[in-house]
Protein backbone atom coordinates (compact mmCIF):
# COMPACT_ATOMS: atom_id res chain seq x y z
CA UNK A 1 0.00 0.00 0.00
CA UNK A 2 2.85 2.40 0.82
CA UNK A 3 4.33 1.80 -2.62
CA UNK A 4 1.00 2.55 -4.28
CA UNK A 5 0.63 5.80 -2.33
CA UNK A 6 4.23 6.80 -3.12
CA UNK A 7 3.72 6.06 -6.81
CA UNK A 8 0.47 8.05 -6.85
CA UNK A 9 2.15 11.04 -5.18
CA UNK A 10 5.00 10.85 -7.69
CA UNK A 11 2.60 10.78 -10.66
CA UNK A 12 0.59 13.71 -9.31
CA UNK A 13 3.79 15.65 -8.65
CA UNK A 14 5.04 15.14 -12.19
CA UNK A 15 1.64 16.05 -13.61
CA UNK A 16 1.51 19.21 -11.53
CA UNK A 17 5.02 20.22 -12.66
CA UNK A 18 4.00 19.77 -16.31
CA UNK A 19 0.84 21.82 -15.78
CA UNK A 20 2.84 24.63 -14.15
CA UNK A 21 5.62 24.63 -16.75
CA UNK A 22 5.83 27.72 -18.90
CA UNK A 23 6.32 27.87 -22.63
CA UNK A 24 9.65 28.58 -24.36
CA UNK A 25 10.17 31.90 -26.11
CA UNK A 26 13.32 32.34 -28.21
CA UNK A 27 14.27 35.98 -28.84
CA UNK A 28 16.83 36.94 -31.47
CA UNK A 29 18.49 40.35 -31.90
CA UNK A 30 18.74 40.98 -35.63
CA UNK A 31 19.86 43.50 -38.21
CA UNK A 32 17.94 43.93 -41.47
CA UNK A 33 19.95 43.40 -44.67
CA UNK A 34 20.60 46.67 -46.52
CA UNK A 35 18.33 45.84 -49.47
CA UNK A 36 15.40 44.69 -47.27
CA UNK A 37 12.42 46.84 -46.25
CA UNK A 38 10.33 46.21 -43.15
CA UNK A 39 7.39 45.19 -45.34
CA UNK A 40 9.53 42.73 -47.30
CA UNK A 41 10.90 41.36 -44.03
CA UNK A 42 7.37 40.67 -42.80
CA UNK A 43 6.66 38.72 -46.01
CA UNK A 44 9.95 36.85 -45.67
CA UNK A 45 9.07 35.92 -42.08
CA UNK A 46 5.77 34.42 -43.27
CA UNK A 47 7.67 32.24 -45.75
CA UNK A 48 10.20 31.26 -43.08
CA UNK A 49 7.44 30.38 -40.61
CA UNK A 50 5.73 28.23 -43.25
CA UNK A 51 9.00 26.33 -43.81
CA UNK A 52 9.61 26.13 -40.04
CA UNK A 53 6.14 24.67 -39.46
CA UNK A 54 7.23 21.60 -41.45
CA UNK A 55 10.15 20.95 -39.09
CA UNK A 56 9.47 18.40 -36.36
CA UNK A 57 8.19 20.40 -33.38
CA UNK A 58 7.45 23.47 -35.49
CA UNK A 59 3.78 22.96 -36.32
CA UNK A 60 2.50 25.00 -33.35
CA UNK A 61 5.38 27.49 -33.29
CA UNK A 62 4.44 31.16 -33.62
CA UNK A 63 6.68 34.06 -34.58
CA UNK A 64 6.54 37.81 -34.18
CA UNK A 65 8.74 40.69 -35.24
CA UNK A 66 9.26 43.61 -32.88
CA UNK A 67 10.45 46.81 -34.52
CA UNK A 68 11.69 49.46 -32.05
CA UNK A 69 9.68 52.65 -31.74
CA UNK A 70 11.54 54.23 -28.83
CA UNK A 71 14.47 52.20 -27.57
CA UNK A 72 18.03 52.85 -26.50
CA UNK A 73 20.77 51.62 -28.83
CA UNK A 74 22.27 48.36 -27.65
CA UNK A 75 25.60 48.92 -29.40
CA UNK A 76 25.23 45.87 -31.62
CA UNK A 77 23.10 47.29 -34.42
CA UNK A 78 19.82 45.68 -33.44
CA UNK A 79 17.09 46.69 -35.91
CA UNK A 80 14.49 44.23 -34.61
CA UNK A 81 13.70 41.40 -32.28
CA UNK A 82 12.58 38.17 -33.93
CA UNK A 83 10.59 36.14 -31.43
CA UNK A 84 9.45 32.54 -31.79
CA UNK A 85 7.41 30.65 -29.22
CA UNK A 86 6.26 27.07 -28.72
CA UNK A 87 3.50 25.60 -26.56
CA UNK A 88 5.99 23.57 -24.49
CA UNK A 89 9.66 22.71 -24.11
CA UNK A 90 9.16 19.24 -25.63
CA UNK A 91 8.11 20.78 -28.97
CA UNK A 92 10.93 23.33 -28.77
CA UNK A 93 13.47 20.54 -28.18
CA UNK A 94 12.23 18.57 -31.19
CA UNK A 95 12.41 21.71 -33.31
CA UNK A 96 15.89 22.67 -32.10
CA UNK A 97 17.23 19.19 -32.87
CA UNK A 98 15.69 19.01 -36.37
CA UNK A 99 16.17 22.63 -37.44
CA UNK A 100 19.81 22.62 -38.70
CA UNK A 101 18.95 20.28 -41.61
CA UNK A 102 15.69 22.01 -42.54
CA UNK A 103 14.60 24.22 -45.43
CA UNK A 104 13.91 26.96 -42.86
CA UNK A 105 17.56 26.89 -41.74
CA UNK A 106 18.66 27.18 -45.39
CA UNK A 107 16.71 30.47 -45.60
CA UNK A 108 18.79 32.13 -42.86
CA UNK A 109 20.65 35.24 -43.92
CA UNK A 110 18.36 36.09 -46.84
CA UNK A 111 16.67 39.00 -45.05
CA UNK A 112 18.55 39.66 -41.84
CA UNK A 113 21.50 38.62 -39.73
CA UNK A 114 21.11 37.85 -36.08
CA UNK A 115 23.85 38.47 -33.55
CA UNK A 116 22.47 37.26 -30.28
CA UNK A 117 19.63 35.35 -28.73
CA UNK A 118 18.10 34.32 -25.45
CA UNK A 119 15.69 31.58 -24.52
CA UNK A 120 13.03 32.67 -22.02
CA UNK A 121 10.26 30.85 -20.23
CA UNK A 122 6.87 32.55 -20.47
CA UNK A 123 4.53 31.97 -17.57
CA UNK A 124 0.96 32.69 -18.67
Amino acid sequence: MKKLIAATVAVFSLTAMQAMAGSPVHMWKCQINDDMTEEALVEYSKAWEKAASKVDGGKKMKSQIYFPVAAAADGTGTDLLYISSWPNFSEYGKFWDAYPDSDAAAMEGEAMSCHGSALWEAMN
